[in-house]
């Protein structure tokens, strides 16, 4: 199998209540989300060199860009949605864990169940709707209202990617999620 990546407490690795059949989508989406984590690296490391660049254009040699904030908000909104599936297989999302500590273990494993759930769902339609924002864009040749007018499809694209990537592995956990409930319920040992 695969190694997993250890980040402060938390592991980066298939989840061992994974079922048989999500194994190899879980192994993929795991890789895919390192590459995106690289990926997001670097598109911040663009975005902070396109910002330094902008200012050091306008103030010391007095000549206007017109293009970086495009281009930084561009690499922003790659690096925020492509790695949101990555920190979502750390669990590393923000979440309120108040009333966690007031439930019964029984209940609290259903309402996580309940937050993967509606996370899916909710993932899901946005992903949808990135998808046939991007098609509009593309197939309709939208760009922005800057002299620079780059496709809108480009962000749109990367939301898209992000959103879909970020509902597969919530999918995945969900349905490990149900899979160590459905073995508590019948008695069976991973």
């Amino acid at each position: 199998m695969t190694q997993p990546l250890e980040v402060g407490s938390a592991v980066l690795g298939v989840d061992p209540d994974t079922p048989r059949l999500l194994l190899p989508l879980a192994i993929v989406l795991m890789r895919i989300n390192r590459l995106m984590v690289v990926a997001g690296m670097l598109a911040l490391l663009t975005a902070s060199t396109v910002l330094t660049y902008s200012v050091v254009s306008r103030y010391v040699m007095k000549s206007s860009t017109d293009w970086q904030d495009e281009a930084a908000v561009f690499c922003l909104v790659g690096a925020t949605f492509l790695c949101s599936s990555y920190v979502q297989a750390l669990r590393g999302h923000v979440g309120i864990e108040a009333i966690a500590s007031l439930l019964p273990r029984s209940l609290n494993r259903l309402r996580l169940l309940m937050v993967d759930l509606l996370g899916v769902m909710f993932c899901s339609f946005f992903a949808w709707k990135s998808w046939t924002l991007f098609h509009e864009a593309w197939v309709e040749h939208q760009t922005t209202s800057s002299s620079w007018a780059p496709s809108l499809a480009i962000p749109y694209g990367l939301m898209a990617a992000g959103m879909t990537l970020l509902s597969l592995q919530l999918l995945i956990q969900l349905s490990a999620r149900l899979n160590a409930l459905s073995r508590q319920v019948s008695g069976v040992q991973p």
